[in-house]
Formats: structure tokens, sequence, C-alpha cells
């Protein structure tokens, strides 16, 4: 990949996306969702305990090798993606519960991910490198790229609210556009390694997928969710931060084929995730709005 999208145009598109992410935040949000702590622990255990776990099984049942398994593992250790605030409002689900649990899941990713992808490193590749981990340095990096500009995009709303609003439509469409030049530029980077390992990765990937999917909506049932709680459980596990994956691959970790996982997800994430809402959508009417009941 060029020298000016590794150190430049990526880690700055990263941190504009995760700006937007603040401008659509205020503190209101995350009040609603402490008001109903079932759904933000069932969305917290299934993206920070169930997504990397499920990644794990994947790479050891579809035979990766170290490099890509480690990518896998990275892009599974990643927050939920910034479009998943807006395919939940799609599929008719609570998007203040699926804005609030990207946000949580972005500042816990500070830590979180590094342990992740420092554990996946000696479990896949500790007879094949000796690898020197920046843990320290991952961690300030990422609370730079991610943490920072959410929480400045936060006090920009509280400032200048009306202003925001009529911004956030313009900051959505460029945060999109960079999201896509990302994926794409490494694709076409990355496409000759990617036609080489498409059949192990692409099955990999569509595994994952199907079965985060599945287990998102096991797991907010078992949990009793509202329906609309469930939809914004399912969208928040299945869309992952595939650029902040393929940053940590690129600049961190220095291996642009460890990125290919995440690109391959990204496009299959985003398939999976129409279907859900096609589906959602159309048994929508069948459903109310079911609540808990309070003994429970």
């Amino acid at each position: 990949m060029s020298i000016s999208i590794v150190t430049f145009l990526l880690p700055l598109a990263l941190a504009f996306i995760m700006f937007y992410l603040g401008l659509t935040l205020c503190t209101d949000d995350f009040k609603k969702v402490m008001q109903r702590p079932r759904a933000l622990v069932a969305g917290l255990i299934g993206q920070l305990l169930m997504v990397p776990l499920l990644g794990l099984l994947v790479a050891w049942a579809t035979h990766l090798d170290p490099v890509m398994a480690v990518g896998l593992m990275v892009l599974a250790a990643c927050p939920g993606g910034v479009s998943s605030g807006l395919l939940t409002r799609l599929a008719r689900g609570d998007v203040a519960l699926s804005i609030s649990l990207t946000a949580v899941t972005s500042v816990v990713a500070m830590l979180s991910l590094p342990l992740v992808v420092n554990a996946a490193m000696h479990i896949f590749m500790a007879t094949g490198l000796n690898v020197d981990f920046p843990l320290g340095g991952m961690v300030r990096k990422i609370f730079l790229l991610t943490t920072v500009p959410v929480l400045a995009g936060m006090a920009l709303r509280a400032w200048q609210t009306q202003r925001v609003k009529r911004l956030e439509p313009v900051a959505g469409r460029i945060s999109t556009g960079l999201f896509v030049l990302i994926v794409l530029s490494t694709f076409w980077d990355q496409r000759q390694v990617l036609v080489s390992h498409l059949g192990t990765i692409g099955l990999a990937g569509l595994l994952l997928n199907l079965l985060i999917l599945s287990g998102a909506w096991l797991l907010s049932w078992q949990a009793r969710l509202t329906r609309n709680d469930r939809i914004s459980v399912v969208t928040e596990c299945g869309l992952q931060n595939s650029a902040l994956g393929i940053y940590v691959c690129i600049e961190l970790l220095k291996s642009p084929t460890m990125s290919v996982p995440s690109v391959v997800y990204a496009l299959l994430m985003n398939g999976g995730a129409i279907i859900f809402v096609l589906l959602m959508r159309a048994n929508a009417g069948k459903h109310g709005p079911a609540t808990i009941p309070a003994s429970s």
C-alpha cells in the first residue's frame, strides 16, 4: 500500500469516522441505555466475548495459516462498526442502543483489542515468530484514533447542537466515502493475496458472519430483550470496525497481508447485514414492540 494511504489517509480517515460517531452522540443516549442495563450487558457480552471466541473457533476450524488467523482475530477484536446505527434504523431496531454500544465498545477496545491480539499472536505465531508486540504503544494510538475523536465529536455537538445537526448528513456521507476508500485501496493493494487466499478467507469470513448473526440473536433472545433491542445487538455484533482492523494490521503490526481478513469481512458483513435488514423489515408487521414483563 502506498505511503500516503498508510501514514496519512488511513489514520486520518479512521479518526474522522470516529469523530462523526461522536457527533451523533449526547449524554442522554447513555442515560437511556443505563435504564435498560440488560440490553447493554447482552450487547457487550456479544461484542467483547462472543465475537472474539467465534473468531478463534473459525480460525481453528478453517485451518487458516498463522498470519491470516491473527488477522481474523484482529478483526474479531475490533469494536462495532460505525454503520451499525444506520443499519439498525433501517431494520427498525433501537438506534440509541446501537450507537451507545458502538461508543462503549470503542472505548473498551482501547484495552481489549491489544489484549486479544496479543493472545492471538502467541496462540498462532509463537512457534513461527518471536513477536515483540507494542502493547503500550498500541493502547496509546488506539486511544488517540478512537476515544479522543468520539469525545471531541460529543463536545462539539453539546456546544453547537443545531449546527452539528445540519452537518451530520454531510459528515455521514464523508465517513462512508472514506471507509469505502480505505477498503477499496487495501483491496487493490492486496489483490494478489486475496486471490490466493480467497478460498480459505472467504469461507472463514462468511462462516464467522453467519455464526455472529445467529449467536447474537440467540444471546439477546436468551436475555429476553425486546425485538428492537435484539436487532440492535445483532447489527452491533455483526458489523465490525474493519477500518480499525486494517489500520492495526498495516500500521501497528506492520503486516499488510494480515489486513486481508478485515478487507474480506468488510465486504461480507455488509451483505449479511442487508439480508438481515430485509428479513427484519419483512417481518416487522408480525411483531409488536414486545416488552419485557416487570417481574423478569
